[in-house]
């Protein structure tokens, strides 16, 4: 994300997918019983980090969701 602000390009595709990887992110946490602010830090953390984030995401909520 960092380079697409220095060059001030965004290929289409990877905006698309950048989005659908937030909204992936939002409907993982929309559920859970967290304030609004944590819901707002990982989806902002998956839009920074990508990928990455969104696998630590999903592994966060698994292992809470399992101590449950």
């Amino acid at each position: 994300m960092i380079v697409f602000v220095i060059v001030h390009r965004v290929p289409t595709i990877l905006l698309l997918t950048l989005l659908g990887l937030i909204y992936l992110a939002w409907i993982e946490v929309r559920a859970e019983p967290f304030e609004w602010t944590v819901k707002l830090w990982w989806c902002l953390l998956v839009a920074l980090f990508n990928l990455p984030a969104y696998i630590v995401m999903r592994f966060a909520l698994a292992v809470q969701r399992q101590r449950r």
